[in-house]
């Protein structure tokens, strides 16, 4: 059955994020009107890494059961995450824990235990900057892609299959990705092809569509295309979604239209439950 490889240290996944840092994404965020697309998408980003380590986390330990890559494309396409972590692909999770920018003091609002609110002080690692420059070279990024994940995949044949998950907000600028997304989805190791899911985010206040299992309700080519782009969810994370509240078919795909913050964070999770670590 595919896609029930079991993840261990010898046979760990991999996660590849490619992220529109165009200039547009230094508009306003959705109903967010203080907060930039680029802003918002970095801290999801960093979030999810947070959670990805915690997942990984053995008592002291950080077990090397995922490797996690990046690829920014603004004007130019841009590897790897920043400082020590620079200009390298698919990092262990263990040294990802060990290297982040730098560590923020951050508030969150929780319950109080009196039906109130209370702010309480966190720490915030940052691995991942904002930035929003220059145009959308998607098919550039995805070639980039191409290249990681064979080379990925040749070293671990026997693994869960990677997971690619790209962030845009407009149309490329350097014609259709159709192509090349469904060459990068053709990689496979024994356990499946590689995963390509597609988040499209806007300004727009109009209501997200997560998850979707066909094109009805897309309002243009350009997310069209995207969904069409966008693989079939697999069964187990077709559970996932559904367990976390959304509306889910065997032929719901990872795809996500005009996302807001909550639902890009429940995606990124959603998209990176995997089979059972060991």
């Amino acid at each position: 059955m595919p896609y029930s490889a079991e993840i261990n240290r010898a046979k760990p996944t991999a996660f590849l994020f490619l992220i529109d840092q165009s200039g547009s994404m230094d508009d306003a965020w959705g109903l967010d009107l203080g907060k930039r697309k680029c802003d918002a998408v970095a801290d999801a980003i960093n979030r999810l890494l947070s959670t990805l380590v915690l997942r990984c986390a053995k008592g002291e330990d950080v077990r090397d059961y995922f490797q996690v890559g990046v690829v920014s494309y603004g004007g130019a396409v841009r590897v790897g995450f920043g400082g020590t972590l620079a200009n390298r692909q698919f990092i262990p999770i263990s040294e990802i824990a060990d290297n982040p920018l730098r560590v923020e003091q951050r508030t969150r609002k929780e319950d109080d235990g009196a039906g109130g609110l209370m702010e309480r002080t966190v720490r915030f690692p940052v691995w991942f900057e904002p930035n929003a420059k220059g145009n959308t070279p998607m098919i550039a990024a995805m070639e980039e892609a191409t290249r990681a994940v064979r080379a990925w995949t040749e070293l671990y044949p026997l693994s869960y299959p990677p997971v690619i998950i790209n962030i845009s907000d407009g149309e490329p600028t350097d014609g259709n990705p159709a192509m090349v997304a469904e060459k990068l989805k053709e990689l496979t190791t024994n356990d499946g092809n590689a995963l390509l899911f597609n988040v499209h985010i806007s300004g727009s206040s109009r209501r997200p569509i997560e998850f979707p299992d066909a094109q009805m309700g897309l309002p243009d080519e350009f997310a069209q295309r995207l969904f069409e782009m966008s693989s079939v969810l697999p069964p187990r994370l077709v559970e996932e979604a559904r367990r976390e509240g959304f509306s889910v078919t065997p032929a719901s795909r990872g795809f996500a239209f005009n996302a807001d913050l909550r639902s890009l964070i429940q995606f990124l999770d959603i998209g990176t439950r995997t089979a059972d670590l060991r």
